[in-house]
């Protein structure tokens, strides 16, 4: 074992005297050491109940043989900070939690690692460490929160940020607004759409990195407590048989995870997350990769922001399984990739079993499209590529004038104020990896805009990052951002900006001698912040094109 070297000799007195103080025995020292990574904190009902999960999962692991050793990384609420300067801190909050799981467990050399994610960066932070340690181990979900209600209808924190809109515009009373506010979040839970926290459980099933049918179990079943007792037995048999996340992190795999993004319409975060991912993995990834995925891949799941039905309706409909019973039936599932049941993702997408009259999953010769929820465009204002959810999106053509804002409070200043109007371009620029630094979500935004009456007459590009819950044409990671000088920094009010989602294009109507006469006296606005993680991150983060991996 691993933890043999910590544990066993004479020379190892001393820590084993230090393990003594926390509860180990002489029987425990025989035994392998498995660290519990735990991402909860009281600051968000995403993670609110790890505690209770994580409680079940050492149960697990003592019934197997293995001692567990739990331990706390930090998390950011993308739907608290959202709006604000503390939104900058988000995705540097992915970095920190694969960074601290990793210290924690090379530190203390343990055999194997559960870690237990919630909400939206955790989740990729959580595997990113595990594909960095290479012991035997797996991620498990927290869950989807319940839908709330109001006014005989199911909600989720979608319609509260585009109630905001709503409000702003008259369509809705403060007294509504706040009535919806009180009743959207019944609980602990995810955020209740195929938004980026279901997107990337999603993805995480069908990476094999997740036990099929474990993390679409929504928050306050009962079966999640079983099923978090079962991931702590699991990981008690990968250690024995020495399955790695490495093992299973095949470029196969990834395709599949893709795949399930993409046959659910979900969150554009998918792209900059798997990216990132592969990198840790050692697996060959890039922008483009998902545009081929996505093209050969219908829409099965008529899910929100842009459909109907929430997390917890897909889990009664037969869970993420039946998604990859789609794909396996399709012949658009690498179905030879292993997963950490020790079954292939074949022989668990053949188990799927759909409820009778169901109608979250779409049949397989009906799907809501014919192909998937996300294209890559390039062009003149995005060479390296943007990411663009057409999920619920028709429109495949757009021009209009550009509406340019250097951060997201004065574009939402002027969405509050009415002053976007139909047929604009909203560009917001500066909020990319380095500019913001850390890229953050609009959702503020585009959902004042939806909530306006705009979604289906503006459209909008940023080189920052978009929620889960955004709909609408919406393009974000445009790359190279403004910040390193992109042709984004370059655009003024007025230019003309052509979407071609047929050609895959994000072009701005400029010649190449006068887009490249603005980028010449272009000068490089001063960093925002002169010290501490903030610094730090936006000195080291890569493009966005390159999943805003720290280098």
């Amino acid at each position: 074992m691993r933890s043999d070297a910590i544990k066993k000799g004479v020379d190892r007195a001393p820590a084993r005297a230090m393990l003594r103080a926390v509860g180990l025995s002489d029987e425990d020292f025989g035994k392998p050491l498995i660290g519990v990574a735990n991402t909860w904190i009281e600051v968000m009902p995403c993670n609110i109940h790890l505690r209770r999960l994580s409680e079940q999962v050492k149960a697990g692991i003592r019934a197997s043989g293995g001692v567990p050793i739990e331990f706390n990384t930090i998390s950011v609420s993308d739907g608290i900070s959202m709006g604000t300067e503390g939104m900058k801190c988000s995705l540097v909050s992915r970095e920190v939690v694969a960074d601290s799981i990793e210290l924690v467990a090379r530190g203390h050399l343990f055999d194997g690692v559960v870690a237990l994610s919630g909400c939206d960066k955790t989740i990729p932070g959580t595997v990113m460490a595990l594909a960095r340690l290479n012991v035997p181990g797996l991620m498990i979900y927290g869950g989807s929160i319940a839908a709330g209600r109001f006014q005989g209808r199911d909600v989720t924190i979608q319609d509260v940020f585009e109630a905001v809109g709503a409000c702003s515009a008259g369509k809705m009373s403060v007294a509504e607004l706040t009535e919806l506010e009180r009743r959207a979040c019944p609980g602990p839970g995810a955020c209740g759409g195929q938004f980026t926290a279901n997107t990337m459980s999603t993805a995480m099933e069908l990476l094999g990195i997740s036990p099929m049918g474990f993390n679409s179990i929504p928050a306050m079943d009962p079966e999640k407590d079983k099923a978090a007792f079962e991931a702590g037995q699991l990981v008690m048999k990968l250690v024995k048989e020495g399955l790695t996340p490495r093992q299973i992190l095949t470029r196969e795999a990834f395709e599949n995870a893709i795949a399930g993004v993409v046959a659910t319409g979900g969150s554009t975060n998918g792209v900059l997350h798997l990216l990132a991912l592969a990198r840790e993995a050692g697996v060959k990834l890039a922008i483009d990769d998902f545009d081929g995925v996505s093209a050969r891949t219908p829409i099965w799941a008529d899910m929100k922001p842009w459909g109907h039905f929430t997390a917890p309706d897909m889990h009664r409909a037969g869970g993420i399984r039946l998604i990859a019973k789609r794909l396996l039936d399709a012949g658009l599932l690498k179905k030879n990739a292993r997963t950490v049941t020790g079954r292939t993702i074949g022989e668990e997408a053949a188990t799927a079993r759909e409820t009778p009259g169901q109608q979250v999953v779409k049949p397989l010769e009906k799907p809501v499209k014919k192909s998937g929820g996300l294209v890559i465009l390039h062009g003149n204002l995005s060479p390296e590529g943007c990411v663009l959810k057409v999920a619920g999106e028709d429109r495949l053509l757009f021009k209009g004038p550009a509406r340019v804002f250097d951060c997201e409070e004065d574009a939402f200043a002027a969405v509050k104020a009415r002053k976007i109007k139909r047929g604009d371009v909203v560009v917001i620029r500066y909020e990319g990896p380095k500019g913001g630094p850390g890229m953050r979500e609009m959702l503020a935004v585009t959902a004042a805009i939806v909530g306006e009456g705009l979604g289906d007459s503006v459209a909008l590009l940023t080189d920052g990052r978009f929620s889960g819950a955004t709909h609408g044409l919406m393009a974000g990671h445009v790359a190279p951002e403004a910040a390193v000088g992109g042709p984004i920094a370059a655009v003024k009010n007025g230019d003309t900006i052509t979407f071609d989602v047929k050609k895959r294009r994000l072009d701005v109507n400029l010649s190449p001698a006068e887009l490249k006469l603005r980028l010449r006296k272009w000068k490089a606005p001063s960093p925002r912040y002169k010290t501490g993680v903030m610094a730090r991150y936006a000195k080291l983060v890569s493009s966005a094109s390159e999943g805003a991996i720290l280098q």
